[in-house]
C-alpha cells in the first residue's frame, strides 16, 4: 500500500503560515518516512488589483503581531504593508509552483524564502525580481526560473492548486489533510502548537496500521 500523502495548504503570504513555519519543518523531517508530505498552494489573496486600504492595512498587521505575540516569528513592521502595496498572493505562489516544475526538492525551500523575504525583511514578494533573486539563491538560473514563472502552463498549475483547496473544503491557513486512497482526514486547521498536530497524526497512523 502506497504511504498516506499528508497535503500542507498554506499560502507564502499568509502569516499564520509564516507562525506554523518552524512546526511544518519539524513535521517534514519526523514523518517523511511514514508519509508523503506535499505543499499544496490554497490561495489567500489570488489577483487581487487594487491597493490596501489603511483600514485593511491595519486589520493585518493586527494579525502579523498576534502571530509574533503567540509564536515568536520574526516580523519587521516598521515600514510595513507601504501605501500603494496590492496585496496579490498569486505570484508568490506561482513561484512555488514553477519551481515545483524545476527542481521539487525546492518547493519548500523556496516557500519558506519567500515567507522569511516578506514577513522578516519586508520585502515586496508580488515582485518578479525578488521572487527570482530567491531562486537564484537556491542554485536554479534566474532564466530558467522566470521562463517557468512566466509560462502559462505554471499559471493554469496555479490556479488548480487554488482549486483543489476549494474543493478540499479549506476555508483558512495553514491546514492539514491526511489522504489515503481517495479517503480525506482532516489533521488540523489554523496555526496550532506542534504537539497537537504531531498527537493528531499519531492518532491517525496508529488507527490505520
Amino acid at each position: 500500500m502506497r504511504a498516506p500523502i499528508l497535503w500542507y495548504f498554506a499560502d507564502p503570504m499568509c502569516s499564520w503560515c509564516w507562525g506554523f513555519s518552524p512546526a511544518i519543518e519539524v513535521l517534514r523531517n519526523e514523518y517523511r518516512d511514514r508519509l508523503k508530505i506535499a505543499l499544496v498552494l490554497g490561495g489567500l489573496r489570488p489577483g487581487v488589483t487594487e491597493p490596501m486600504t489603511p483600514s485593511a492595512r491595519a486589520d493585518i498587521l493586527h494579525h502579523w503581531h498576534a502571530v509574533h505575540d503567540r509564536t515568536g516569528q520574526p516580523f519587521r513592521f516598521e515600514g510595513a504593508l507601504p501605501d500603494g502595496f496590492v496585496y496579490d498572493t498569486e505570484p508568490a505562489s506561482r513561484a512555488v509552483v514553477a519551481m515545483g516544475g524545476i527542481e521539487p526538492s525546492l518547493v519548500f525551500p523556496l516557500f519558506k524564502a519567500i515567507q522569511h523575504t516578506f514577513y522578516a525583511e519586508g520585502r515586496d514578494v508580488t515582485q518578479a525580481a525578488i521572487l527570482t533573486r530567491l531562486a537564484t539563491g537556491l542554485g536554479v538560473y534566474a532564466a530558467t526560473f522566470l521562463n517557468a514563472f512566466n509560462s502559462d502552463a505554471a499559471r493554469a498549475k496555479t490556479q488548480a492548486h487554488f482549486r483543489q483547496a476549494r474543493q478540499a473544503g479549506i476555508r483558512g491557513f495553514p491546514a492539514l489533510i491526511i489522504q489515503q486512497g481517495a479517503q480525506l482526514h482532516s489533521v488540523s486547521h489554523g496555526c496550532l502548537p506542534l504537539e497537537t498536530v504531531r498527537a493528531a497524526i499519531d492518532r491517525y497512523l496508529q488507527a490505520d496500521a
